[in-house]
């Protein structure tokens, strides 16, 4: 690169982390507070908050980096005009091809940094968040940690805690088993400690004793203990049998023939995800096309040029919207998904071969600055 494409460059590549980045903080945001339920019911920490919403990330900054890329294109290239630099460029002779290339190979690396998101990053983080999110939401154990309340954490299995150390140990709790109606036994200790075992939770007891009562003389039985094991069952399906989302997938696992009656009921859903996989990268180099054709064809305007900014925004808008009705037609009917690619590829020629066929402007661009208003 030149001093010019140098200087172009830096005024994209800062415009678009500056938008990349108000948008994902705005994104990330509205995303988080799905999960303040999870901090106030299930007794969620705050690290563990905040990895589980970081991991969300992936899922939205891939479609996300063709937008802000637009964005930056448009501004940047509307700021060189309306400062009379890229007048100033034109009248040196760089045609549009020239002063494309800066955008272009801006394009070039966001729609490679989205194609690393799509394919890796993206599953890899995402399976990763269900897991957790799985875990947290069904990890019924984890209601021992809410103190003063009756949790049902298994049938016939009734828990209460009056309060949880910092450290992790419970204290004050009870223990009610009727998974035996006929024998039901109560269960209370002075202090405990919740453990997760292959074989489901435990809650192990100390300093406490075990009732009971006995059907036959009408009394209660007292059994008292220094230490005691409670099982509190399986209460939870293992992470290991869910069936993985589409986008807990990668290509090769979306392509692949059906493993299962899921796969198969929903192989539409997966092929949709994965042909939209392939293409929203390339929405990085269409949307960067469509706004240099609308900003750097025809003459300069001493008027300005609000109208082409305008053009820019509704060609990309449309294009989006497309790909948006490109890809729920491919969720119904698979066979669809050629318009998704259609929907790239033939915006970004007619937009190529409008900038490519360009001429300079530079002596009439300099003539019109000259000439009095």
């Amino acid at each position: 690169m030149n001093t010019v494409d140098r200087y172009i460059f830096r005024q994209l590549a800062i415009v678009t982390l500056m938008v990349t980045l108000t948008l994902t903080c705005a994104i990330w945001l509205t995303q988080s507070l799905r999960f303040v339920e999870l901090i106030v019911n299930r007794g969620l920490t705050i690290g563990t908050f905040f990895y589980l919403t970081m991991l969300l990330l992936p899922s939205f900054l891939w479609i996300m980096l063709p937008i802000a890329l637009f964005t930056a294109v448009v501004f940047a290239y509307n700021r060189l005009v309306g400062d009379s630099e890229l007048v100033v460029m034109r009248s040196a002779g760089m045609g549009p091809m020239h002063l494309a290339r800066p955008a272009l190979a801006l394009a070039g690396g966001i729609a490679a940094i989205s194609y690393s998101l799509a394919l890796y990053f993206l599953p890899l983080a995402y399976r990763d968040f269900k897991d957790l999110e799985f875990d947290v939401r069904n990890d019924y154990a984890g209601l021992l940690l809410r103190e003063g309340a009756f949790n049902t954490v298994a049938p016939g299995i009734t828990v209460y805690v009056r309060q949880r150390e910092a450290s992790g140990d419970l204290v004050g709790i009870l223990v009610h088993d009727n998974r035996r109606p006929s024998d039901p036994v109560t269960l209370v200790a002075e202090r405990g400690r919740l453990a997760v075992s292959e074989d489901g939770p435990r809650v192990v007891l100390v300093a406490g004793n075990r009732q009971e009562l006995d059907r036959d003389t009408g009394r209660m039985r007292f059994l008292y203990f220094e230490r005691y094991s409670v099982d509190l069952g399986r209460v939870a399906q293992r992470t290991t049998e869910r069936w993985r989302e589409p986008r807990e997938r990668y290509l090769h696992e979306i392509f692949r023939p059906p493993q299962d009656e899921n796969d198969r009921q929903f192989r539409s859903r997966l092929l949709a995800e994965g042909h939209n996989r392939i293409v929203t990268p390339l929405l990085a180099v269409t949307l960067t096309l469509i706004a240099l054709a609308c900003l750097l064809s025809g003459d300069f305007n001493r008027r300005g040029q609000m109208h082409r900014v305008v053009l820019a925004i509704a060609a990309a808008i449309a294009v989006q919207t497309m790909a948006v009705a490109a890809n729920n037609l491919m969720t119904k009917w698979p066979s669809l998904a050629g318009l998704a690619y259609a929907n790239v590829l033939v915006p970004a020629l007619v937009a190529a071969w409008w900038i490519f066929r360009g001429r300079g402007g530079g002596a009439r661009d300099a003539a019109a600055i000259a000439t009095p208003a």
